[in-house]
Formats: structure tokens, C-alpha cells, sequence
């Protein structure tokens, strides 16, 4: 009698390190019984007591962040929003990885438009706020910090500068899911220099009047921002 073929199996996913490091750091948080308010170790004392490299405790870091556990300022550290279950944070966690190609595509499809736009109808009042963006992400860098409010600026200049109310309101609606991928992508190693350098091309376009190239360096921005750690 022939044997019936077993059922396939498939590849068991391995968890990610920074997953990982995320799970041993809530329950630092756990056993420590901190609360909001409170500090994290140093982003090198994590580092040393976990035995990893500070870029990949800096993975955990903004994946905490931007699921809204830790709030991360230059010069102040890590600072506990809530305390949470670790069952909850890596269900949230699957959801914003499930979330992000959606994110990516509408951005896409919004903010290379009105890059095209900004160029045919900015005003110098448009391209005056669009440097000052510039200086702001560029000073934020030069001062050890990740460029987050000068980004904002500088997309958010881009869009008064397209002069499209209707557009302007779609940017509002997903401005918190931008958010997310906004601090997910400049706390990669070395993503916020090349986010400036992306921004400084998309500005050049715009104040040269070249809408094919504002949408073409636009939709090479997202590009680059889109290549984050919790998408692999």
C-alpha cells in the first residue's frame, strides 16, 4: 500500500535581531518596573550589557519609537511613553510592516505630483520657506540629531508650494502615517545626510522650474526613504 506524501513544510521564519532586542528591552522596562516618564539605559550601554552593535540597538530604538513606546531626543536619550505587553508591541509591530508598502505607495502617487506642481507654480515666498527647511535639517544633522523637524518642513513647504488645496488636504490625511516612516528611515546609519542630499536635489529642480525633474528626484527620495530595517 503506498504511503500518503506528508504535508509540505515550509521555512520557519527566524525572528529579526532587532525583534529580539526589542523583546529583551520591554523586559528590562518589565523587570525594572519603569514607567512613563522614566529613562532607558545609553544607546552604548544597551549596546554593551545585549552584547550587539549600537546600529542594531538603534534598529530596536526607532521601532519602539515609532510604535509609540519611547519618545527619542537628541541629547536626552530614550524615555518610556507607556509600558506595554510584549505581545502587543510585535502585534503592532506586524501591522505597521503591513502597513508600509501602502504608505510608500501613496506617497508615491501624492508627493511626486506635487513636487511637478511646486516647480511650475512656486513663488519665491515658497522657495524662501523650502531653504529655510534646508537650514533647519542641515543645522539638526551638523548637531548630532536626525534632521526630523527639518524634513517635516521641507515636505510640508513642498506642498504649500504646489498651491493644490485638495492635494494639501490627502498630505493632512496620511501626515501620521508619514510620521511613521519618517522616524523610521532617518534613524538608519548615515540615511539623514543622504535624505538632505535627496531634499537639496528636489529643491534645485523646484527653483529651476524643471517639473520632470522635481517628480523624477521626488520619486528617488521615497525611494530611498522607503529602504528601511523593518521591511527586511
Amino acid at each position: 500500500m503506498a504511503r500518503e506524501k506528508p504535508a509540505s513544510l515550509g521555512k520557519v521564519a527566524r525572528p529579526r535581531l532587532y525583534e529580539q532586542l526589542m523583546k529583551q528591552i520591554l523586559g528590562y522596562v518589565e523587570s525594572e518596573q519603569l514607567g512613563p516618564g522614566d529613562h532607558l539605559p545609553a544607546e552604548r550601554d544597551l549596546a554593551d550589557q545585549l552584547g550587539v552593535s549600537r546600529a542594531t540597538i538603534a534598529q530596536a530604538l526607532v521601532a519602539l519609537e515609532v510604535l509609540g513606546v519611547i519618545d527619542v531626543q537628541h541629547g536626552t536619550g530614550a524615555v518610556l511613553v507607556y509600558r506595554p505587553s510584549i505581545a502587543t508591541v510585535l502585534r503592532d509591530l506586524r501591522e505597521h510592516q503591513n502597513r508600509l508598502p501602502e504608505i510608500v505607495e501613496a506617497r508615491s502617487t501624492l508627493e511626486v505630483k506635487l513636487a511637478a506642481l511646486a516647480a511650475e507654480r512656486r513663488t519665491d515666498a515658497d522657495l524662501e520657506r523650502i531653504e529655510k527647511a534646508l537650514d533647519v535639517m542641515s543645522g539638526e544633522i551638523a548637531g548630532g540629531g536626525r534632521g526630523e523637524r527639518g524634513d517635516e518642513l521641507f515636505h510640508e513647504a513642498v506642498t504649500a508650494a504646489a498651491h493644490s488645496r485638495v492635494l494639501a488636504q490627502l498630505m493632512t490625511f496620511i501626515a501620521e502615517m508619514v510620521l511613521e516612516t519618517r522616524l523610521e528611515s532617518l534613524g538608519q546609519p548615515g540615511r539623514p545626510e543622504r535624505s538632505l542630499e535627496s531634499h537639496q536635489v528636489i529643491a534645485r529642480a523646484i527653483r529651476n522650474g524643471d517639473a520632470a525633474a522635481a517628480a523624477a528626484a521626488m520619486q528617488a527620495h521615497i525611494d530611498l526613504v522607503s529602504d528601511v530595517a523593518l521591511l527586511k
